[in-house]
């Protein structure tokens, strides 16, 4: 082993121990300040000096070192999945195209970051007293150009190919470093004439090329092949994006911006704080009291054993605010329990595959506090809007869990009140977590993220001490997993504000409005149109990707043809949700696959009549706008 190699593995080793100290911390941040705040208001204290801001800035931060978690361990979020090189040459050359789009899309934002940092540090601005918000950003070109690294170290590639990319990377970064000197560095700090015509001739070139049609068209399907062989989804957005801008000659640090400005609204640190009380419910024990209390209330009635696993999937995936973390958690349980009832293979993976998403319309739904930031909708209106539409998905699934029951002759558990509410009793901490979030969402004693902050304390106390299932030396690993998943969500988030913002700026919504209401002439006929068009993004797109880009399309729409904004949440909610079970990009299906070790044919058979009846559900909830707006209507008078 030669020098190099050992400095690089102890350099490697280094910035892990450095990410994850940096996660943790940024994580106990978040949870503990919003407490404080909330109990120094309680007994008349200011509390912490802007601690909001200090939350907001830190789910900044969690972002960006999750996604380099992420990165890490080969989990960013991609619509095949993580990718090996494979035994073919053929494969493994696309595979280095993929790797090489990768790392140019993610220079090229970490020199937009850059570019955006040392603007705002000409004008400096303070988040806090004394520490500016360029400092705070830094976070945004170290994070990208570390899963730079971590993209080009995973690629494991013979030793021509690695040298070719070697070399790549040396010249973006050329000219990644020529651009910032001759549009941000002063003219008078270039002494040398000759190297600022140099300078001024490469970005004059670039700027050119990049403008040019046949550039972006090549670039687009360069970038649609990369998808297709692995790379992670943000990448096609940010990739896209920085092409966009390119191509119309507006500085790409407008990407980097509005990954900020999404990043840091107030709302958004619900979804570490939800999610990361979602991963310690999980790792706990917590799964095996509710299945219990489930099966004791419910295991009378034919089919009982799958009403219990759609309403604990439901109850897991609204904590988690993902319907992976409930697949991968949960189903190493749920479906030899199904099995051993005699339930058939095909019937119980797709059960399991279709309950993942089915709790996305309760609280603390991350996909709706998502919606309610993205459209500017009321987070507290679209959760109580959710309330029926939400019972009815799980109505209609647990319906053909009865039939099921009845059709596999499965025998029925006979109900014993005493053994119901001694396992009840049980788990009476975590039965009534969700009374105790609902009543901080809609009772107004706390804000959001207070009540987020809350739960996550609350959960880490019943886990740890009360019930004990949990060690203190476990948290740590559980805050890094949750980081690595919170980290791919989000940086999705970040670049697809970016290419959202190029769509807005191209007056896209405007084009799109003109267009419906030449071609489309009644609300029923645009509804229509809606469900097949949220089926098609659903099954190419991610729920949090579709959000960003498709939401600010289809609202000026929907409210031109009457929609009520909170009616439109749900039924694009309810629609994504159908999305992760529709292929060929639907998560689900992927999760499921992996977690079940069968193969992509076998999970669509066995979704597929679900997907019928959430099909079905989700028309009701469309056309029958009183599901949605009737329990907030009524509450509202």
């Amino acid at each position: 082993m030669n020098y190099l190699t050992v400095f690089t593995r102890s350099l490697g080793n280094r910035l892990n121990r450095g990410e994850n100290f940096l996660s943790i911390s940024a994580f106990f941040i978040m949870a503990f300040l919003p407490v404080v705040e909330a109990v120094a208001r309680l007994f008349g204290s200011p509390g912490v000096p802007a601690s909001s801001v200090i939350v907001q800035h830190m789910t900044l931060w969690i972002s960006f070192l999750g996604a380099v978690l992420a990165a890490r361990q080969n989990k960013l979020l991609s619509l095949t999945g993580p990718q090996t090189p494979g035994k073919k040459e053929k494969i493994k050359v696309f595979r280095w195209l993929s790797s090489l789009i990768s790392i140019s899309v993610v220079i090229a934002l970490a020199f937009a970051s850059l570019h955006l940092v040392i603007i705002e540090a000409e004008y400096p601005r303070n988040v806090l007293p004394g520490v500016p918000i360029w400092v705070m950003q830094a976070i945004m070109p170290v994070g990208f150009g570390l899963i730079a690294y971590q993209i080009f170290s995973h690629s494991l590639m013979d030793k021509l190919l690695r040298t070719s990319m070697i070399v790549i990377m040396i010249i973006e970064l050329i000219i990644g470093v020529s651009f910032i000197l001759i549009n941000v560095v002063p003219d008078s700090l270039i002494n040398f004439p000759f190297l600022e015509q140099l300078i001024s001739g490469l970005v004059d070139s670039l700027g050119a090329i990049g403008s040019s049609s046949f550039f972006l068209l090549v670039g687009i399907i360069g970038i649609i092949l990369a998808l297709v062989f692995g790379a992670p989804i943000f990448i096609g957005l940010g990739g896209v994006a920085v092409l966009l801008f390119l191509h119309s000659e507006v500085p790409i640090a407008a990407i980097p911006t509005e990954t900020y400005r999404i990043v840091v609204s107030p709302t958004l640190p619900t979804i570490p704080l939800f999610t990361l009380a979602g991963y310690i419910l999980a790792e706990g024990g917590a799964s095996r009291r509710l299945i219990k209390v489930f099966r004791a209330w419910f295991g009378w009635i034919p089919g009982g054993t799958p009403v219990m696993v759609t309403l604990l999937c439901g109850f897991f995936t609204a904590l988690t605010g993902g319907s992976g973390v409930t697949i991968l958690a949960l189903g190493g349980l749920l479906l030899p329990m199904l099995l051993a009832e005699k339930y058939p293979l095909k019937f119980s993976i797709g059960l399991i595959t279709v309950s993942g998403s089915l709790g996305l319309l309760f609280p603390p739904s991350l996909p709706a506090i998502i919606y309610g930031v993205t459209a500017g909708v009321p987070i507290n209106h679209i959760f109580l809007a959710g309330i029926v539409p939400g019972f009815l998905l799980i109505f209609f699934i647990a319906f053909w869990g009865v039939r099921q029951g009845y059709v596999s002759q499965v025998r029925k558990t006979k109900f014993e009140l005493k053994k119901a509410m001694k396992v009840f009793w049980e788990a009476k901490w975590e039965v009534f977590l969700p009374i105790l979030i609902l009543t901080g969402i809609f009772g107004g004693f706390t804000t959001l993220v207070e009540v987020a902050a809350f739960v996550v304390i609350y959960v880490l106390i019943i886990e740890t001490f009360v019930y004990k299932d949990l060690k203190l030396r476990s948290i740590p690993g559980i805050v890094l997993n949750c980081a690595t998943l919170v980290g791919g969500v989000l940086i999705i988030l970040g670049v697809a504000m970016g290419l959202t913002s190029y769509l807005v700026d191209a007056q896209v919504p405007m084009l799109a409005l003109s267009w419906a209401k030449t071609n489309i002439h009644s609300t029923f006929t645009f509804l229509l149109t809606l469900n097949v068009f949220l089926l098609i993004v659903g099954s190419l797109m991610d729920i949090f990707s579709a959000i960003i880009v498709v939401v600010p399309l289809i609202v000026p729409i929907g409210i031109h043809f009457g929609v009520d904004p909170v009616h439109l949440a749900i039924i694009f909610i309810a629609n994504m949700e159908l999305g992760f079970i529709t292929p060929p990009v639907g998560m689900n299906l992927f999760l499921s696959a992996y977690r079940f070790d069968k193969s992509m044919p076998e999970v669509y058979k066995s979704t597929l009549p679900f997907f019928v009846i959430r099909l079905i559900g989700v028309l009701a909830i469309t056309y029958l706008p009183i599901l949605s707006l009737g329990l907030l209507s009524l509450l509202s008078k």
